[in-house]
């Protein structure tokens, strides 16, 4: 059965989103095609154990207009944009990605995983969408949180748990750009 895997990037006073919803904390990016770094390696290696991308309709509209766009990305923006993508909205009634496939739209996200789930294929991938994380981990449906810890701090913003969550760690990996790679189970 395909898992669910949640990644967010955090700060390391677990803050997902900052006050505006922005994520200037972000470090580690982009990657150029001489980058051989380790931490390159790790984010191009997720990239390779998922086939299915799922974010929410508001990571959609920050996403839309970089990432199909995005060739200084090298391999992980090719990697990303090949993805076959879901996007969880209301509103939308059509999800285009540039000159790629365009997203299908789901109004009913946790169906759609469930659904998602029970196919051949590789792991699922919950991109950012706090909104929509928080309503799967309610469904029961994530199988695995990844955090990218980075070396900042904002004091105030959206964190990643609203609620208490029972997690098991599967592996902390720190990089020489500072950030750190925690991955947690959830413990159903």
């Amino acid at each position: 059965m395909r898992k669910l895997i949640v990644q967010q990037w955090v700060t390391v006073d677990n803050i997902a989103a900052e006050e505006d919803g922005g994520l200037s904390f972000v470090s580690g990016e982009p990657f150029s095609e001489t980058d051989t770094s380790a931490f390159k390696a790790s984010v191009v290696g997720f990239m390779d154990s998922v086939d299915t991308m799922i974010l929410g309709a508001n990571t959609y509209a920050q996403s839309v207009g970089y990432w199909p766009y995005a060739e200084e990305q090298g391999e992980y923006g090719e990697k990303l944009n090949n993805l076959t993508k879901f996007v969880a909205s209301s509103k939308l009634d059509e999800a285009p990605w540039g000159d790629f496939p365009a997203a299908t739209v789901t109004r009913d996200p946790a169906a759609t995983i469930r659904e998602l789930k029970e196919q051949n294929g590789k792991d699922i991938w919950l991109w950012g969408s706090l909104k929509l994380m928080h309503s799967l981990l309610d469904a029961g449906l994530v199988d695995e949180v990844q955090m990218r810890v980075c070396p900042a701090s904002r004091g105030k913003g959206r964190r990643i748990f609203e609620d208490s969550q029972d997690l098991k760690l599967v592996e902390a990996t720190p990089f020489e750009n500072g950030v750190v790679l925690l991955r947690y189970e959830i413990r159903k």
